[in-house]
């Protein structure tokens, strides 16, 4: 069916409305009755009450104790700043995933963190067809047993760790998957002592990996660079007089988002 011939469906429709309500609470930029909203959106009140109530609820707007009246929060910049940031990070760092590429002859890609997984926000295919259907912009990957993934649970106190393995669980993909608390501890401690991490075929058989941080200016993890290809290609003889300059790069990168390492 042509797109623009697709029937909306009521739940289509209700989410229209939602956005609707959401978008005139932003852009009237003050307080609003929930009357005002009803009538300029054309909805009955009842309606308007329950679409604000689920905006509430999500922490979009807020409704004044005082007055009753609904404003928007500061949520929705949030989410645009995280925008922003992928964005400016991407405009960044492409370059430099250009030269690594170039340095190595295999795959790099960037990856953020998004609820406790790592997903892929740039990626520069090599020649090996390994990790073609993972390596995706957009697609997630678990952090326990991927290079970027490791780097970026170095801003995970004990308590973190804690919850990503109630909530995500430490699958094993591999015979070589760290799969308990304590292995992932030590692994850790290790990436922190030389400052970069590896996947020991840890996510699929045969692919390995090297990843270094990115920090902004607060010193935070906010993305992780790696290079990833066959084992019998990414040996410790091809990646060693690679690897400062990987370094190097990267905190290039993190220079530019604002990080001063001695500080």
């Amino acid at each position: 069916m042509d797109e623009g011939m697709r029937q909306k469906t009521p739940g289509n429709q209700s989410g229209e409305k939602l956005l609707n309500v959401l978008e005139f609470i932003i852009l009237k930029g003050e307080p609003q009755r929930l009357q005002d909203v009803a009538g300029e959106l054309g909805m009955n009140k009842s309606t308007a009450l329950r679409f604000l109530k689920t905006l509430v609820n999500a922490g979009y707007i807020d409704q004044e104790a005082e007055t009753s009246r609904y404003v928007a929060t500061y949520k929705i910049c949030a989410l645009a700043n995280k925008v922003d940031l992928h964005t400016e990070l991407r405009k960044i760092a492409r370059p430099y995933l250009e030269q690594l590429a170039k340095i190595f002859g295999e795959s790099v890609n960037m990856a953020v963190e998004n609820k406790m997984t790592s997903v892929y926000v740039d990626v520069i295919r090599g020649s090996s067809q390994s990790l073609v259907t993972v390596q995706k912009i957009g697609n997630a990957a678990p952090m326990h047993c991927t290079g970027n993934g490791k780097v970026l649970l170095l801003n995970y106190s004990d308590q973190d760790l804690d919850r990503l393995i109630r909530v995500k669980g430490l699958e094993r993909y591999t015979e070589y998957t760290l799969t308990t608390k304590e292995e992932l501890k030590q692994e850790l401690a290790k990436i922190r002592k030389r400052g970069f991490a590896y996947d020991e075929q840890e996510r699929e058989l045969g692919a390995r990996c090297v990843a270094f941080p990115i920090y902004n200016d607060k010193g935070k993890v906010v993305s992780g660079m790696s290079v990833t290809g066959p084992d019998n290609r990414m040996t410790d003889e091809v990646i060693a007089p690679k690897i400062e300059e990987f370094r190097r790069i990267t905190m290039e990168i993190s220079h530019k988002l604002g990080y001063k390492a001695f500080e």
